[in-house]
């Protein structure tokens, strides 16, 4: 199932806030508990959110779910559907607390010991005790279930120096663990902000109009045909259509795009953008927690649950990793005394400090948190990506497919060249053929009318009567009294008139329609949606990114698909192609190059999309079908979002490499420098736990500031 999906099981669902549950590990040791308790059908935990979601039947109550986590040593609380996350505490919560009170009695500790004072060792008693009630619970808890984990790992490590006197050591561990689990939550918190800060972009109330009268009321009341004011300057509250008004709006916090859009009656709207010109009444769409917003949020959170290739590494490697290097403590302790005479006090350190180094926490988190953190950026530049497998994945991409329509062009075809028949002007080309074409939805039509309109051709007393459309071909009616045909030469071959369109419009890829009046040629229109602006500097920027190969999909004409590619700049163009046809174009770049992105609009192109390694949807703000299918969502029309997103997952991949190959490699040299007398027990948690958690923590952090 992906992490995005909505999970349908049946049965009762049950929703709790796990304040203390800060890591991977904590959320695969829930995740695989309350999965053996009879009644319950799934499970699903998120470190972002710190949410738990369990499935289960009515033989299951909500209280029994809470005891089953409390003897973990997790605390669940409630929660209804929707509720915020709680305010985060790191520094200033009970856990905090409890180290800053380690801290002091170490170092006091430390100053006793300095001045000679005997006194010393039972402050440091102290300090291993007080620190330790971090983890001693959820350590007890571990034991019962014969669980290694790193609270039983760093129990026994401190309750083993208190037993052979190793009093500061003791003291070391309680206080660096604690810190080192203080700078681990920081981590997940500032992913969990990141998510928090974009929900929260979305106001909490909003002005409906009630009986012609404004009613301050709570954005979550609001129910779709409700209509709502917007002032210049107040966000929009949740999603829906303009009812009256136009202004522009700063859509900045949904697609990534810096520039203000125009909208007027009619437009969608999303939750979170900026009303900034002019008074808008909006209709709403859709409840405010069911927003495009709402649902990003969401999406990003679950997210995690879509792990990286690097991240199941990691899981499986610490499946063995923990019990082999724990058994090798229990050998290094015991070994050397029985076997040799060594004195049993410095063997069972040393045995200890393995044990220490055995705890998998920074190794697990090395991945996590570097998907979690490219994911929010992303998703603050317009980006939506569904989860690490796909962040990861994208990094390995050699070759990009981009469909043409609506994707490297702008989608709406537009008039580029009018050419008139001798002793005809261009304006009564255009006024002619805008007379037939008005009213009508056609792209075409639509092009012509614009064209008239913005170049001052259109007539508004011009009377049409008897219009109609000639299938396949083009439009009739009479303007003013006068026969007036606009189409395909086989249109005006039925007036009469037998001419042959020019060839250069027609060699470039353009559609050429011809206008007629009285049986008598007027001119002739071009007609061509346009490249995109951003589109050639995007293939390029793909190309300097090491993308391989560029190519162009369509079901349009060879002529109009090679002119795009021209302008575009793509490595090869494929013309003419049905939907099937995409997906074998797409399966046969996959067998040649390996790893192959596809971008389309998310709908048309869906079995594209499916088949690609990684399927990129673009322009999908508000597109239900979008969101939910495509792997990857470019939520506006800007395909320089598209270099950024592979520049982004090319550095999440080193990084997540990085912290990988850190993590293990200090681990690996630490576990051999242990027998060997070279690595003490404060110096494992230094720098093989707490040293190591912050390096891949600030590492990850740097994914935050990948330029677009």
């Amino acid at each position: 199932m992906s992490a995005t999906e909505a999970p349908v099981y049946a049965g009762r669902e049950a929703c709790f806030r796990v304040g203390d549950m800060d890591c991977p590990s904590c959320v695969a040791k829930i995740e695989r508990h309350l999965s053996e308790v009879d009644g319950v059908v799934a499970v699903r935990a998120s470190v972002v959110a710190r949410t738990l979601r369990v499935w289960h039947g009515d033989a299951v109550t909500p209280d029994r779910l809470q005891d089953e986590v409390g003897k973990l040593g997790y605390l669940a609380q409630p929660m209804n559907e929707g509720g915020a996350a709680p305010a985060s505490h790191v520094w200033s919560g009970k856990k905090a607390r409890i180290t800053y009170a380690a801290v002091v009695l170490f170092v006091s500790g430390m100053v006793l010991r300095l001045a000679g004072v005997d006194a010393a060792d039972w402050v440091f008693v102290a300090a291993a005790l007080v620190g330790g009630t971090n983890f001693f619970g959820k350590g007890i808890a571990a034991a019962r279930r014969l669980a290694l984990d790193m609270n039983f790992l760093m129990t026994i490590a401190i309750v083993g120096a208190l037993a052979i006197g190793e009093t500061l050591e003791a003291a070391a561990i309680a206080f660096l663990f604690s810190l080192a689990e203080l700078l681990e939550s920081f981590a997940v918190d500032r992913a969990r902000a990141s998510v928090g800060a974009l929900a929260a972009l979305a106001p909490d109330s909003a002005r409906l109009l009630r009986d012609g009268a404004e009613v301050v009321v709570p954005a979550q009341a609001l129910a779709p045909g409700d209509v709502v004011v917007v002032r210049p300057g107040e966000r929009v509250p949740t999603d829906g259509r303009v009812h009256a008004g136009a202004s522009t709006l700063d859509q900045s916090p949904i697609t990534g795009e810096s520039v203000p859009v125009e909208c007027g009656e009619g437009d969608p709207v999303f939750a979170g953008t900026i009303n900034v010109m002019a008074v808008l009444h909006v209709e709403v769409d859709r409840p405010a927690s069911e927003s495009t917003l709402a649902r990003i949020a969401r999406m990003i959170e679950d997210a995690e649950g879509s792990k990286a290739r690097s991240e199941r590494f990691i899981e499986r490697f610490a499946r063995w990793y923990t019990p082999t290097v724990t058994v090798a403590a229990v050998l290094v302790a015991l070994l050397p005394p029985l076997l040799l005479a060594e004195p049993f006090a410095v063997w069972f350190l040393r045995g200890l400090t393995l044990l220490v180094i055995a705890c998998p926490c920074a190794l697990v988190i090395s991945t996590p948190v570097a998907v979690v953190s490219g994911i929010t950026a992303a998703a603050r530049r317009g980006v939506l990506i569904k989860g690490g497998v796909h962040l990861e994945a994208l990094g390995q991409v050699r070759a990009v497919a981009f469909d043409k329509t609506g994707t490297l062009t702008v989608g709406h075809p537009r008039v580029v060249k009018v050419i008139p028949a001798h002793g005809v002007g261009e304006d009564q080309v255009l006024r002619a053929a805008a007379a037939v074409e008005a009213g009508s939805a056609h792209p075409i039509a639509r092009a012509i009318v614009d064209a008239a309109r913005e170049g001052g051709a259109w007539d508004d007393g011009a009377v049409r009567t008897d219009a109609k459309t000639l299938p396949s071909m083009g439009a009739a009616a009479r303007v003013d009294g006068a026969r007036v045909v606009v189409g395909k030469p086989e249109a005006l071959a039925g007036e009469g008139v037998e001419a042959a369109p020019p060839v250069e419009p027609a060699r470039l890829g353009h559609t050429v329609v011809g206008v007629a009046r009285e049986g008598a040629l007027l001119g002739w229109i071009a007609v061509a949606d346009r490249p995109r602006a951003e589109a050639a500097e995007a293939v390029a920027q793909l190309r300097a990114l090491g993308i391989r190969n560029v190519t162009m999909l369509t079901g349009d004409r060879p002529e109009t698909a090679a002119a795009i590619g021209a302008a575009t700049g793509v490595d090869e163009v494929r013309a003419g192609l049905m939907p099937e046809d995409k997906v074998a174009a797409v399966q046969e770049l996959t067998r040649t190059w390996g790893s192959v992105a596809m971008v389309g609009d998310g709908v048309n192109d869906g079995p594209a999309l499916a088949v690609a390694t990684t399927g990129i949807a673009m322009g999908t703000a508000g597109s239900d079908v979008a969101l939910e299918t495509a792997d990857v969502a470019l939520m506006g029309d800007d395909l320089s979002r598209l270099p950024y997103l592979v520049r982004l997952s090319q550095r999440a991949t080193r990084v997540i490499r990085q912290n990988v190959a850190v993590a293990i490699a200090v681990k690996a040299i630490l576990a051999v420098g242990v027998p060997l007398g070279m690595v003490s027990l404060v110096a494992a948690v230094i720098i093989g736990d707490m040293g190591v958690s912050l390096a891949v923590v600030l590492n990850a952090l740097r994914l935050g500031r990948v330029g677009s």
